[in-house]
């Protein structure tokens, strides 16, 4: 928390100054509604994530796979919970809001939407498009799992305090979300055939998670920042994800060509 005293300073100055808040009557207007904004996008893409990954259980070849896949869609949809009620004491009815949408919609595979936002829901837009298998549904979260990792370190530092500190537990599980997905594309990749289709999903799915980032530049990252609410814009989050993801792609043999990242 910062040093900075907000009876003295304007709000926007406080939060900029790395001040906190601690409870909704704290919170202005404006702040109110990019926090709801900010809180609704992670709940709304963990239920779809949560609703789109649950069909592949089946798919998955082993107990152990099986799993932790079952892990995965359990755990995503406990983090909504938690992030649900912190909206809730905002006045969000979270009575409702696990079965206000079709979470398990989905756009036609070959839909093309770049960072888009699509339909009633807040989700992410690499959330619109449908998993097609074990490997895919493995590649896909092998990516997107890197990118929560990386994008949930940013949230832990959001000014409102109570969030920060749900995003602090969440951010553990997400991580090893990642790992099983790495883990699963390890042994994927053992056998010729398993490398060629892993090969395919992760060429569907690396562009599909990187617009997953948002527009480099983003008009909007400058108000956020002077509110607390983002402190790295989205070009150095998706680099640090090229770096990471490349990096480990090229360990897997699964580079793509031309490139060791």
């Amino acid at each position: 928390m910062a040093d900075a005293d907000p009876d003295s300073l304007p709000i926007e100055d406080y939060l900029a100054q790395g001040g906190v808040l601690t409870a909704p009557g704290n919170a202005p207007a404006r702040y109110r509604a990019e926090l709801m904004r900010l809180m609704a996008s992670f709940v709304d893409s963990e239920l779809a994530g949560s609703a789109g990954f649950a069909d592949t259980i089946n798919d998955a070849p082993g107990i152990k796979e099986r799993i932790a896949a079952s892990r995965i869609v359990l755990e995503k949809t406990d983090h909504a919970g938690r992030v649900l009620e912190v909206m809730a004491s905002f006045g969000a009815d979270a009575g409702r809001y696990a079965v206000h949408y079709p979470w398990a919609a989905r756009l036609p595979r070959d839909a093309d939407i770049g960072a888009t936002r699509h339909g009633g829901d807040r989700r992410l837009s690499v959330l619109h498009y449908p998993l097609e298998g074990w490997i895919d549904a493995v590649a896909m979260n092998a990516l997107m799992g890197r990118a929560v990792a990386l994008q949930l370190k940013e949230l832990e530092k959001v000014s409102y305090q109570p969030l920060a500190e749900v995003f602090r537990t969440i951010t553990p599980r997400e991580v090893r979300h990642a790992e099983l997905g790495m883990e699963g594309l390890r042994r994927i990749v053992e056998t010729a055939d398993g490398r060629t289709k892993a090969r395919a999903a992760i060429a569907y799915w690396r562009p599909r998670v990187a617009a997953s980032f948002g527009l480099s530049g983003s008009g909007r990252y400058e108000m956020l920042a002077r509110l607390g609410l983002r402190h790295a814009p989205n070009e150095t989050l998706l680099a640090a994800w090229q770096s990471t993801i490349g990096s480990e792609l090229a360990t897997l043999g699964l580079a793509e060509k031309g490139t060791a990242r």
